[in-house]
């Protein structure tokens, strides 16, 4: 066993305390890690208040990188030392929807989120590890097809960010809505998960990208990310973005929020035939609601999206591309720097809307 610091969810709804844990070795198929940095996604928020279920008490965090500690029995493409990508949703490879190539939606990915990985230190309590990589802590222990490489140029910190925030709002334009050059665009929500959608809506070259927020302050974040226009979330959101649009609405809305009035907007912001891609995570009690006929005249789509419908090994390699060629801003992204003290306070900052993406920097 080895004792490191961590970030524990006693239970749903409970604050996080910080806490030694007791780390075993790696057994077998499994790869321990050193943390580098890990972000505060909304999801580990929405695990913490019960929004999504999670075993208890857990270690939650799912956006990480760091390097190789140690490998268990069979692990042959890893070495310690080599730097990692943690990959929360690793597919099995078996299941329907892996077989169909959607591995996204495997049925097993989240398989090992019900294990006890740890124990605490002070009692031997177990410990589960949140969404299967509990990257809220100085170290952990995960299963190998929960890490890959850091592509080639992608600094060790920055390549935290790709485990979720990118790899979710990059898909979610460029794989579920599937933004085309000259299409016009609205992004709902500016955290991590749209910025880094606004960044892939202008890879894809759309003409007009409309970032829509609660927050005024966040305009100038949008704006370079690639916001060509800035909307603040109102009662009037749709028709204002319909008149930046000569009346007729965007080809594409992201919804990165999660909320039953913002799915609505994002959806009614959108052309006839326009299509709304919903990426936010909301509530059972967030019910949307349309009728018949609206939904035969304006004749659009509404989609859900699964992690950005990505694939990581496929997609971090292109995404990796895009940063050495200065097209994906990274850093930008961060508008918080904290320790693991300070996880607690970027929940706070989430809930009222401040700021991008908290990274905590071990």
């Amino acid at each position: 066993m080895h004792v490191v610091r961590a970030a524990v969810l006693p239970a749903v709804g409970a604050p996080l305390e910080l806490a030694e844990i007791d780390l075993p070795e790696p057994g077998p198929g499994q790869v321990r890690v050193r943390l580098a940095a890990a972000g505060v996604c909304h999801s580990d928020l929405s695990l913490s208040d019960g929004t999504m279920r999670v075993p208890v008490p857990a270690v939650l965090g799912h956006e990480g990188a760091g390097f190789v500690v140690s490998v268990g029995e069979g692990v042959t493409h890893l070495a310690p030392g080599d730097e990692v990508v943690l990959n929360w949703a690793p597919s099995c490879g078996n299941c329907h929807a892996c077989t169909l190539g959607e591995v996204w939606l495997c049925a097993n990915a989240l398989s090992g989120a019900g294990d006890v990985y740890a124990r605490r230190a002070s009692d031997g309590s177990d410990l589960h590890p949140g969404l299967n990589v509990a990257a809220f802590a100085e170290e952990t222990v995960v299963a190998a097809g929960c890490v890959l490489p850091v592509p080639d140029g992608v600094p060790l910190i920055d390549a935290a960010l790709l485990g979720c925030a990118v790899l979710t709002g990059y898909g979610a334009v460029h794989h579920s809505a599937r933004v085309q050059q000259g299409e016009t665009v609205a992004v709902f929500g500016v955290g991590g998960v749209g910025l880094s959608a606004l960044q892939a809506a202008r890879i894809a070259g759309a003409s007009k990208i409309v970032a829509v927020d609660v927050s005024p302050a966040k305009e100038s974040l949008a704006r370079e990310a690639g916001a060509t226009d800035y909307v603040v979330a109102s009662d009037t959101t749709a028709r204002e973005i319909r008149a930046l649009t000569g009346k007729q609405g965007v080809d594409v809305a992201v919804e990165c929020v999660g909320r039953a009035v913002t799915i609505r907007t994002a959806w009614e912001s959108t052309r006839r035939g326009g299509r709304t891609t919903v990426v936010g995570i909301g509530g059972k009690d967030q019910q949307v609601t349309f009728n018949a006929l609206e939904i035969f005249h304006w004749g659009r789509t509404l989609s859900g999206c699964v992690f950005g419908n990505s694939d990581p090994a496929r997609d971090l390699p292109v995404l990796a591309e895009h940063v050495r060629a200065g097209r994906l801003d990274l850093g930008m992204l961060v508008t918080e720097r904290i320790d693991l003290e300070g996880i607690p306070g970027a929940f706070e900052n989430m809930v009222a809307g401040k700021g991008g993406r908290a990274l905590v920097v071990f």
